[in-house]
């Protein structure tokens, strides 16, 4: 395996009055450095993406930003208030669906989201319109009074961000906010997500490994290790990749590899069973590779560079959704009892 290409995250500058900053944002767990170093801002209006896997400090970022959890160093502020000094006015104007489900499957959907509105202090007069509001967008509006225990995933999902909508925050963060959908729900709540922005004018701060899903963002900050390795658009972020990757597998990986770099100049980096090199134009150059490699070719196809390429690129593996480990496992169990401590 190749080293991974280091990048350094573009500045700030150029982004006024920024609704959510941090810099040098840390947070260590015991010996564990979960968080190291973060620097972004994000600017209001925008959806913003956190891109990486599990394990590489998205939800305790967010949970920093949030007041859940505090740095270890640095600063961040959200809304123009410090998350430290001034964690209620930050709270007053944040909206938060969490990545695991937090609503009373006992209570019906307008019961849970009365309790919310009482909660963050909607006035009492404004209180059934905002709430019958907030079902509508969601169309959840024939289900009000259904108890939670009876709607599916995604219903649950949408009534979460209809719950996190309903105080009007000026941020909405959202962790892993389709994880465990289908795809055509998933859909759905990109659509709702969108509405939220385009009509109200929200800033959606969202963590994701999906990478249709960070397709979705305007720009994205890719996390591993708990660093930023880059941060863009979509478009400038792929073309960091530039031409086109192009994906072989054959009789014996190590051996093309060796003849790859030395008859063609390319550097392969494996992943998953196969080798990926990065050509300036495909089509051209497999005919050649099919004909002068000596090991046999099982396969070879060309792709433009996606976000996946991309996140290998920089860091050296893909993303998998797998399991957490059991360094997250007690990672989220400190966050669950620790509190802000």
């Amino acid at each position: 395996m190749n080293a991974p290409t280091t990048a350094t995250p573009p500045s700030s500058a150029g982004i006024d009055d920024p609704v959510i900053e941090a810099v040098g944002l840390t947070r260590r767990f015991g010996a564990l450095e979960a968080v190291r170093g973060v620097d972004l801002a994000v600017r209001r209006g925008e959806i913003f993406g956190f891109l990486g896997p599990n394990g590489a400090g998205k939800t305790t970022t967010i949970n920093m930003l949030c007041t859940l959890l505090r740095p270890t160093a640095g600063r961040a502020t959200v809304a123009g208030f410090d998350v430290e000094a001034e964690p209620d006015e930050v709270r007053a104007r944040i909206g938060l669906v969490f990545q695991d489900p937090s609503l009373d499957a006992q209570l019906t959907a307008r019961e849970n989201l009365f309790f919310h509105a009482v909660i963050y202090g909607v006035p009492r007069r404004e209180r059934s319109e905002r709430i019958q509001s907030a079902l509508e967008m969601v169309e959840l509006a024939d289900r009000a009074d259904d108890p939670v225990s009876t709607f599916s995933g995604g219903m649950r999902r949408r009534l979460e961000i209809a719950r996190g909508m309903l105080h009007t925050p000026e941020v909405l963060f959202l962790d892993e906010p389709t994880i465990g959908l289908d795809p055509q729900t998933r859909r759905h709540v990109w659509g709702y997500l969108r509405r939220l922005r385009d009509e109200a004018g929200v800033t959606l701060f969202m963590t994701t490994h999906y990478m249709d899903e960070a397709e979705e963002c305007d720009r994205i900050a890719i996390i591993d290790g708990g660093r930023i390795v880059a941060l863009g658009t979509p478009a400038e972020l792929k073309s960091l990749v530039g031409g086109d990757v192009v994906e072989l597998r054959t009789e014996d990986d190590a051996t093309a590899a060796i003849q790859l770099r030395e008859r063609f100049g390319l550097e392969a980096r494996a992943d998953g069973g196969a080798l990926r090199v990065e050509v300036s134009d495909g089509a051209a150059i497999i005919p050649r590779l099919v004909r002068e490699l000596t090991v046999p070719v099982v396969a070879v196809a060309a792709h433009r560079p996606s976000l996946d390429d991309v996140f290998l690129k920089l860091t050296g593996h893909a993303i998998r959704d797998e399991a957490a480990s059991a360094t997250d496992r007690m990672r989220m169990m400190h966050r669950a009892w620790g509190g802000r401590r």
